[in-house]
């Protein structure tokens, strides 16, 4: 493919013929049905091995929320079961924190324990070669979190094990943020969704404004779709109502997909594969905006009656897939069309089974058009990227030179110090300046990663872990400096919480996210590191500094000791380092500001020593008496 060649909607159209030709949608609404006929289970799902493939089915009939208006509340998420979720990067300040619904966690959380010990009995059996993670309603969303905790848990102990998860009318379950940080994972999930089914957009209906009836009739929906009294539950609303509700649900999607700013809106937001089916075929999209454009137009041909029933007949959409695609492809070799392209993008419209509804079947073409991806591939844009950090690597070069520079001086203050106390020479105007184009330079790997330019695994390959490395301990120290030069903590604060940049923060989680070989990490040292082990020692230095002049101005006892404290575990842990050699040996320069630190700690040792032999003279000499 050329290098500005569009990246074509088929690969998600290739996802929907092998899921097609496959038991695997099957099995799973077999095994959903089977989960929801069996709900007075405590435990709300059932584990059934088949072949070497074991399914893990949840029920969806759950509560997610009761009566509470709380019901549509999000909450922060981190980690899930003990396991952090997101081991590679964080939101931006500006953006959300990652978020999923209360409700649905909750449903989790209750049922994790049992989760845990039947999951982890699984991956003990030799014979398990793949796991599939399904749920009908609810219990696809609580499939979901299932399965995000298994693939964390899984890169925990560097394990390949392949892990599906598909859902059936699953509610969304996540902010944009959410859907962001786990885009890496995007392919292990496939949403199940038909075209009429109201409960996987139910929660793009607005939280405000509401009126209290409607407000209620929400909540009575999202929960009695997940009764087994289902079908009673829905006779006991009239049609009037069930037409407000497919309106306030519409309306709002409608809105969200005319600009982006509307879309920012959305509380809720799509993530993985949704596979869309009707009497038609089926039709699979892996863009977020797509899928909600998706989910409005094919709404938009429904009726408020047959929105809501649909969420109970995937058993017959999944059995009858395909004898469908069988006769689309049939059909389609009756009129080829001019383009593999083209010949996809129909297929997908009478997929959608709105090909006969022309102002519609317009739209969702522009739609899977507008989905294409444009531009190089994530494989591509990485290799460009390694022909970038060759051109880099001549300003971090000039760098280590200064380096090996500073050691060498006079004045025996070393890197960091000779740095931070710089003049207005070319030579530290050139290094101060491929600072800058380095920072620059990984910010914009960082920015691309974060926009899915890049491979999921990209923060996890050898090559840009130990480049990040080297670049971060070799060039933070000058950021330190910088940052203590211009007297920044003075009205900021100290640099570590106040002053470091994010790119280093995100550097430290590839690094301790590496796949270590056996041996390594307790491989002992024969010479001083060539930059010290940890990018922040000087920072720390820094703030030890500040210590000890409290020490001396201090006369708060309590406070005294605090500070202390911190000196003498700073003291242990500089001295652990100078021990194993990870520091460089700039850090033990006669002049540098960790030496003089040293130097003064021994003086205020001596000090405090001489007070305790003689504590009155030295008690009249604090109190400004002059002792002969």
């Amino acid at each position: 493919m050329a290098a500005n060649e569009p990246s074509p909607f088929e690969s998600s159209e290739m996802l929907a013929t092998f899921l097609i030709s496959t038991p695997l949608l099957p099995e799973s609404w077999r095994l959903c049905s089977q989960a929801n006929a069996s709900a007075a289970n405590v435990c709300s799902f059932v584990v059934e091995r088949v072949g070497t493939i074991v399914y893990v089915a949840f029920s969806g009939v759950q509560m997610a929320g009761g009566s509470d208006p709380s019901w549509r509340t999000l909450a922060p998420l981190d980690r899930i079961g003990g396991v952090p979720l997101f081991s590679s990067r964080r939101n931006k300040e500006a953006e959300e924190p990652v978020m999923v619904h209360a409700g649905m966690l909750n449903i989790f959380s209750s049922l994790f324990k049992s989760i845990q010990k039947q999951v982890l009995g699984i991956l003990a059996n030799t014979d398990t070669k793949s796991i599939v993670i399904t749920g009908h309603s609810i219990g696809g969303a609580t499939a979901s979190l299932c399965t995000l905790w298994l693939l964390s848990y899984l890169q925990s102990i560097s394990s390949s094990l392949p892990v599906m998860c598909i859902t059936f009318g699953s509610p969304l379950l996540g902010n944009k943020s959410f859907s962001q940080a786990i885009s890496k994972w995007g392919g292990n999930f496939c949403h199940v969704v038909s075209k009429h089914d109201i409960m996987p957009r139910l929660l793009f209906a607005p939280i405000a404004p509401l009126t209290p009836q409607l407000n209620f009739l929400l909540q009575f929906w999202h929960l009695s779709m997940t009764s087994p009294e289902f079908g009673k539950l829905a006779v006991q609303v009239s049609d009037q109502e069930k037409s407000e509700l497919f309106t306030a649900v519409l309306g709002h999607l409608e809105t969200a997909t005319q600009n982006e700013e509307a879309s920012e809106s959305i509380l809720f937001y799509p993530f993985g594969n949704y596979f869309f089916v009707s009497d038609e075929g089926a039709l699979c999209v892996d863009s977020p905006v797509t899928i909600i454009k998706m989910m409005h137009l094919l709404l938009s041909t429904s009726s408020p009656s047959c929105s809501i029933e649909d969420h109970l007949n995937y058993g017959e959409y999944v059995n009858g897939l395909s004898s469908q695609m069988l006769n689309q492809n049939n059909s389609m070799l009756m009129n080829i069309p001019n383009s593999s392209y083209e010949a996809g993008l129909e297929l997908a419209i009478q997929s959608s089974g709105i090909a006969n509804q022309e102002s519609a079947a317009i739209a969702a073409k522009e739609c899977l058009r507008l989905a294409r991806r444009m531009g190089p591939s994530p494989v591509l844009n990485a290799a460009r990227l390694a022909l970038s950090l060759a051109k880099v690597v001549p300003y971090r070069a000039e760098i280590e030179w200064y380096k090996a520079w500073c050691d060498k001086q006079d004045d025996e203050m070393g890197y960091y110090d000779t740095f931070k106390t710089r003049d207005s020479s070319k030579r530290e105007m050139k290094i101060n300046m491929n600072r800058h184009k380095l920072a620059r330079f990984w910010d914009n790997v960082i920015d691309m990663l974060e926009r899915n330019e890049l491979p999921h695994d990209f923060d996890e390959r050898a090559k840009w872990v130990n480049a990040s490395q080297f670049y971060k301990l070799l060039v933070e120290p000058l950021d330190i400096a910088e940052y203590y030069r211009k007297r920044e903590h003075r009205e900021e604060g100290h640099y570590i919480e106040h002053g470091r940049e994010r790119r280093y923060e995100i550097f430290d989680k590839w690094w301790k996210n590496r796949n270590v070989t056996s041996g390594e990490e307790n491989k002992e040292r024969s010479k001083f590191a060539s930059s010290t082990q940890d990018s922040c020692f000087w920072a720390k230095v820094e703030e030890a500094r500040d210590w000890l002049n409290g020490m001396r101005s201090e006369r708060d006892n309590n406070k005294l000791a605090i500070l202390w404290e911190k000196i003498e575990n700073f003291e242990k842990y500089a001295i652990g380092l100078i021990e194993n050699k990870e520091v460089s040996s700039d850090v033990l320069a006669k002049n540098s500001s960790y030496s003089l630190w040293v130097g003064e700690l021994k003086e205020l040792k001596q000090l405090n020593a001489n007070v305790q032999r003689f504590p009155q003279q030295f008690a009249r000499f604090m109190d400004g008496e002059v002792v002969p």
